[in-house]
Protein backbone atom coordinates (compact mmCIF):
# COMPACT_ATOMS: atom_id res chain seq x y z
CA UNK A 1 0.00 0.00 0.00
CA UNK A 2 1.41 3.20 -0.94
CA UNK A 3 2.01 6.03 1.49
CA UNK A 4 1.83 9.95 1.48
CA UNK A 5 4.74 11.46 0.86
CA UNK A 6 4.24 15.37 0.38
CA UNK A 7 0.94 17.11 1.35
CA UNK A 8 -0.61 20.63 0.84
CA UNK A 9 -3.76 21.11 3.47
CA UNK A 10 -5.85 24.09 2.28
CA UNK A 11 -2.80 25.89 1.15
CA UNK A 12 -3.14 29.82 -0.51
CA UNK A 13 -1.50 32.50 -1.54
CA UNK A 14 -1.85 35.96 -2.02
CA UNK A 15 -0.03 38.95 -3.45
CA UNK A 16 -2.11 41.83 -2.31
CA UNK A 17 -5.50 41.32 -3.66
CA UNK A 18 -4.23 38.56 -5.95
CA UNK A 19 -5.35 35.32 -4.97
CA UNK A 20 -2.81 33.09 -7.00
CA UNK A 21 -3.60 30.19 -5.16
CA UNK A 22 -6.52 29.42 -2.63
CA UNK A 23 -6.90 26.23 -0.08
CA UNK A 24 -5.83 23.72 -2.90
CA UNK A 25 -5.47 20.10 -1.21
CA UNK A 26 -2.59 17.95 -2.09
CA UNK A 27 -1.40 14.30 -1.90
CA UNK A 28 1.73 12.75 -3.37
CA UNK A 29 1.67 9.31 -2.59
CA UNK A 30 4.99 7.34 -2.65
CA UNK A 31 6.55 6.12 -6.04
CA UNK A 32 4.13 8.02 -7.80
CA UNK A 33 4.70 10.88 -11.29
CA UNK A 34 2.44 13.48 -9.97
CA UNK A 35 1.46 16.38 -12.49
CA UNK A 36 0.29 20.24 -11.88
CA UNK A 37 -1.56 21.15 -15.00
CA UNK A 38 -3.49 24.55 -15.93
CA UNK A 39 -3.48 27.25 -18.23
CA UNK A 40 -1.14 30.69 -17.98
CA UNK A 41 -1.64 32.30 -14.93
CA UNK A 42 -3.49 29.44 -12.79
CA UNK A 43 -1.33 29.47 -10.08
CA UNK A 44 0.68 26.38 -10.68
CA UNK A 45 4.24 28.23 -10.23
CA UNK A 46 3.05 29.90 -7.35
CA UNK A 47 1.84 26.54 -5.54
CA UNK A 48 5.42 25.08 -6.69
CA UNK A 49 7.11 27.36 -4.70
CA UNK A 50 5.05 27.28 -1.63
CA UNK A 51 5.61 23.49 -1.69
CA UNK A 52 9.54 23.68 -1.95
CA UNK A 53 9.86 26.76 0.59
CA UNK A 54 10.51 29.03 -2.06
CA UNK A 55 7.41 30.97 -1.10
CA UNK A 56 5.62 31.16 2.29
CA UNK A 57 1.93 30.69 2.04
CA UNK A 58 -1.22 33.47 3.58
CA UNK A 59 -2.76 29.99 4.83
CA UNK A 60 -2.63 26.19 4.96
CA UNK A 61 -0.09 23.70 5.62
CA UNK A 62 2.78 22.10 3.94
CA UNK A 63 3.22 18.77 5.39
CA UNK A 64 6.57 16.17 4.09
CA UNK A 65 7.74 12.78 5.08
CA UNK A 66 5.35 13.05 8.15
CA UNK A 67 6.92 16.35 8.98
CA UNK A 68 5.28 19.87 9.10
CA UNK A 69 7.78 22.06 6.70
CA UNK A 70 5.63 25.10 6.73
CA UNK A 71 8.08 28.23 7.05
CA UNK A 72 11.32 26.34 6.31
CA UNK A 73 13.89 27.54 4.14
CA UNK A 74 14.67 25.57 0.52
CA UNK A 75 18.18 24.71 2.37
CA UNK A 76 16.26 23.57 5.10
CA UNK A 77 13.70 21.18 2.98
CA UNK A 78 16.43 19.88 0.68
CA UNK A 79 18.39 18.81 3.42
CA UNK A 80 15.04 16.63 4.31
CA UNK A 81 15.20 15.65 0.61
CA UNK A 82 13.09 17.38 -1.45
CA UNK A 83 15.57 18.45 -4.64
CA UNK A 84 13.84 20.72 -7.43
CA UNK A 85 14.80 21.80 -11.02
CA UNK A 86 13.74 25.02 -12.39
CA UNK A 87 11.78 26.45 -15.43
CA UNK A 88 15.44 27.91 -16.76
CA UNK A 89 18.27 25.21 -16.65
CA UNK A 90 20.60 27.00 -13.67
CA UNK A 91 23.96 24.23 -14.62
CA UNK A 92 27.67 25.54 -14.82
CA UNK A 93 28.38 26.47 -18.47
CA UNK A 94 31.97 26.25 -17.97
CA UNK A 95 32.34 23.42 -15.96
CA UNK A 96 32.03 19.92 -17.11
CA UNK A 97 28.99 17.49 -16.26
CA UNK A 98 30.77 15.75 -13.71
CA UNK A 99 31.91 18.75 -12.14
CA UNK A 100 28.14 20.34 -12.24
CA UNK A 101 27.13 16.64 -10.78
CA UNK A 102 29.68 16.69 -8.00
CA UNK A 103 27.84 20.40 -6.31
CA UNK A 104 24.70 18.60 -5.56
CA UNK A 105 26.72 16.34 -3.09
CA UNK A 106 28.28 19.23 -1.31
CA UNK A 107 25.03 19.45 0.91
CA UNK A 108 26.02 15.97 2.53
CA UNK A 109 29.47 16.50 3.36
CA UNK A 110 31.59 17.44 6.50
CA UNK A 111 34.25 20.10 4.61
CA UNK A 112 33.92 23.53 5.63
CA UNK A 113 35.82 26.63 4.12
CA UNK A 114 38.59 26.06 6.05
CA UNK A 115 38.81 22.39 4.93
CA UNK A 116 38.58 23.72 0.96
CA UNK A 117 41.04 26.33 1.57
CA UNK A 118 43.87 23.95 2.80
CA UNK A 119 42.91 21.01 0.77
CA UNK A 120 43.39 18.32 4.01
CA UNK A 121 42.41 15.06 4.91
CA UNK A 122 38.40 15.91 5.20
CA UNK A 123 38.92 17.77 2.01
CA UNK A 124 40.18 15.63 0.04
CA UNK A 125 38.82 12.04 1.39
CA UNK A 126 35.06 14.46 0.85
CA UNK A 127 36.50 15.19 -2.75
CA UNK A 128 37.12 11.21 -3.86
CA UNK A 129 33.72 10.26 -2.90
CA UNK A 130 32.00 12.73 -4.27
CA UNK A 131 34.32 12.10 -7.20
CA UNK A 132 33.15 8.43 -7.18
CA UNK A 133 29.78 9.08 -6.64
CA UNK A 134 29.27 11.05 -9.44
CA UNK A 135 31.12 8.79 -11.74
CA UNK A 136 28.36 6.13 -10.56
CA UNK A 137 25.33 8.83 -10.88
CA UNK A 138 26.01 9.16 -14.28
CA UNK A 139 27.08 6.06 -15.29
CA UNK A 140 23.18 4.83 -13.95
CA UNK A 141 21.93 7.52 -15.75
CA UNK A 142 23.34 6.52 -19.04
CA UNK A 143 25.38 9.97 -19.14
CA UNK A 144 28.72 8.59 -18.54
CA UNK A 145 29.85 9.91 -21.89
CA UNK A 146 29.13 13.46 -21.07
CA UNK A 147 31.33 13.41 -17.97
CA UNK A 148 33.89 15.79 -19.24
CA UNK A 149 32.12 18.04 -21.93
CA UNK A 150 31.56 21.55 -20.27
CA UNK A 151 27.90 21.57 -19.77
CA UNK A 152 27.22 24.43 -21.84
CA UNK A 153 28.40 22.32 -24.95
CA UNK A 154 25.28 19.90 -24.48
CA UNK A 155 22.22 19.83 -26.63
CA UNK A 156 19.52 20.77 -24.80
CA UNK A 157 17.60 18.08 -23.71
CA UNK A 158 21.01 16.44 -22.65
CA UNK A 159 21.22 19.47 -20.36
CA UNK A 160 17.79 19.07 -18.76
CA UNK A 161 18.78 15.37 -17.73
CA UNK A 162 22.15 17.01 -16.40
CA UNK A 163 20.50 19.13 -14.21
CA UNK A 164 18.12 16.18 -12.89
CA UNK A 165 20.59 14.24 -12.38
CA UNK A 166 22.70 17.07 -10.11
CA UNK A 167 18.73 17.51 -8.09
CA UNK A 168 19.44 13.50 -7.52
CA UNK A 169 23.12 14.37 -6.37
CA UNK A 170 21.24 15.33 -3.00
CA UNK A 171 19.91 11.78 -2.48
CA UNK A 172 16.40 13.20 -2.17
CA UNK A 173 13.26 11.00 -1.16
CA UNK A 174 11.26 13.65 -3.79
CA UNK A 175 12.16 15.10 -7.35
CA UNK A 176 9.73 17.82 -8.38
CA UNK A 177 10.56 19.72 -11.98
CA UNK A 178 9.36 22.68 -13.17
CA UNK A 179 8.45 23.34 -16.71
CA UNK A 180 11.45 20.12 -18.09
CA UNK A 181 10.40 19.75 -21.12
CA UNK A 182 9.57 23.56 -22.10
CA UNK A 183 12.01 24.48 -25.66
CA UNK A 184 12.74 20.86 -26.56
CA UNK A 185 11.88 18.86 -29.58
CA UNK A 186 9.65 16.08 -29.89
CA UNK A 187 12.38 13.63 -29.93
CA UNK A 188 14.16 15.39 -26.73
CA UNK A 189 10.96 15.40 -24.86
CA UNK A 190 10.08 11.76 -25.60
CA UNK A 191 13.67 10.63 -24.53
CA UNK A 192 13.12 12.75 -21.58
CA UNK A 193 9.68 11.08 -20.49
CA UNK A 194 11.57 7.86 -20.94
CA UNK A 195 14.24 8.74 -18.45
CA UNK A 196 11.69 10.38 -15.96
CA UNK A 197 9.78 6.68 -15.86
CA UNK A 198 13.01 5.13 -15.55
CA UNK A 199 13.63 7.37 -12.40
CA UNK A 200 10.40 6.05 -10.98
CA UNK A 201 11.36 2.27 -11.74
CA UNK A 202 14.33 3.23 -9.48
CA UNK A 203 12.31 4.21 -6.85
CA UNK A 204 12.11 8.00 -6.78
CA UNK A 205 8.62 10.21 -6.57
CA UNK A 206 8.49 12.74 -8.83
CA UNK A 207 6.02 16.30 -9.06
CA UNK A 208 5.99 17.63 -12.49
CA UNK A 209 4.72 20.65 -13.36
CA UNK A 210 3.86 21.00 -17.10
CA UNK A 211 2.23 22.89 -20.04
CA UNK A 212 3.05 20.46 -22.63
CA UNK A 213 -0.57 18.27 -22.24
CA UNK A 214 0.65 15.18 -24.50
CA UNK A 215 3.85 14.87 -22.59
CA UNK A 216 1.91 14.84 -19.05
CA UNK A 217 -1.31 12.80 -19.57
CA UNK A 218 1.51 10.20 -21.17
CA UNK A 219 3.65 10.51 -18.20
CA UNK A 220 2.16 11.08 -14.92
CA UNK A 221 -0.22 8.64 -12.79
CA UNK A 222 -2.05 11.02 -11.30
CA UNK A 223 -2.65 14.55 -12.25
CA UNK A 224 -3.91 18.01 -9.98
CA UNK A 225 -5.58 20.65 -12.13
CA UNK A 226 -5.75 24.03 -10.99
CA UNK A 227 -7.65 27.31 -12.98
CA UNK A 228 -7.40 30.91 -11.13
CA UNK A 229 -5.76 29.73 -8.19
CA UNK A 230 -8.05 26.80 -7.28
CA UNK A 231 -8.02 23.46 -7.58
CA UNK A 232 -10.87 22.05 -10.26
CA UNK A 233 -9.82 18.59 -10.81
CA UNK A 234 -7.72 15.70 -9.81
CA UNK A 235 -7.15 12.24 -10.87
CA UNK A 236 -5.71 9.46 -13.50
CA UNK A 237 -4.88 11.05 -16.90
CA UNK A 238 -8.36 9.39 -18.60
CA UNK A 239 -10.27 11.21 -15.65
CA UNK A 240 -8.50 14.76 -16.07
CA UNK A 241 -8.69 14.78 -20.09
CA UNK A 242 -12.33 14.23 -19.92
CA UNK A 243 -13.05 16.34 -16.90
CA UNK A 244 -15.62 19.07 -18.32
CA UNK A 245 -14.37 21.84 -15.81
CA UNK A 246 -11.20 21.24 -16.97
CA UNK A 247 -11.51 21.35 -20.74
CA UNK A 248 -13.67 24.56 -20.25
CA UNK A 249 -10.25 25.77 -18.63
CA UNK A 250 -7.72 25.21 -21.65
CA UNK A 251 -10.50 25.39 -24.47
CA UNK A 252 -13.58 27.26 -23.05
CA UNK A 253 -17.12 25.44 -23.67
CA UNK A 254 -17.75 23.49 -26.25
CA UNK A 255 -14.66 21.85 -27.17
CA UNK A 256 -12.59 18.86 -25.46
CA UNK A 257 -9.36 17.13 -25.89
Amino acid sequence: MMSVLLQSKNISKHYGGIKAVQNVDMQVEKGEIYGIIGPNGAGKTSFFNVCTGNLQPNGGEIWFDGKKITGMRPAQIATLGMARTFQNIQLFNFMTVLENIKIGFHIHEKTNIFDAIVHNKRYKTDEKMNHEKGVALLEKLGLSEHAETLAGNLAYGVQRRVEIARALALDPKILLLDEPAAGMNPIETQNLSDFIKQLRNDGYTIIVIEHDMKFVMNLCDRILVLNFGQKICEGNPEHVKNDKLVNEAYFGKGTTF
